[in-house]
């Protein structure tokens, strides 16, 4: 594998080491996430003093943990990627990291429609690849040619 790429036609050139993130997605998590948090704490706060004293600690534990819980499924999503590196390519997804040969990725696809990359294997399984997200349009088509390009190396 080459430390660049020249790119093809209408395809960026890559240098690696190269790293791709889904951004609508991630945009979407922090927009909605904020907004969640500022209308329970406004919520919160809105309540008289009588209302709040009757929540009893289970409780206020578990808005606690469900406030976690989310965060923990935004930070697997924001921390989704995919490297290209001069000797493997790495897939996070959410917490979950897999390295691939570049022999072993035999290629690359996003189908109309489709959620995210998928990676034809040489053992004839796949691997999703959550770092490229269809719903970033032409940004996620970019990356797939530039990985394509990669492949081809």
């Amino acid at each position: 594998m080459p430390a660049g790429s020249e790119g093809g036609p209408g395809v960026p050139a890559v240098t690696l080491p190269h790293t791709w993130r889904p951004f609508g997605a991630r945009i979407a998590g922090i927009v909605f996430g904020v907004a969640l948090l500022v209308v329970c704490v406004f919520a919160w706060f809105s309540f008289d003093a009588e209302t709040r004293a009757k929540f009893t600690f289970f409780q206020r534990s578990t808005l606690v943990f469900l406030g976690l819980l989310g965060f923990a499924a935004w930070y697997a999503l924001v921390r989704s990627r995919v490297v290209a590196t001069d000797r493997c390519l790495v897939v996070v997804n959410g917490y979950r990291r897999r390295e691939y040969d570049w022999a072993e990725v035999v290629a690359v696809h996003l189908p109309p429609g489709a959620p995210w990359v998928t990676l034809d294997l040489s053992d004839g399984t796949t691997a999703s690849a959550l770092g490229i997200q269809g719903s970033d349009g032409e940004r996620a088509h970019t990356a797939v040619r530039q990985l394509r390009v990669l492949l081809d190396h």
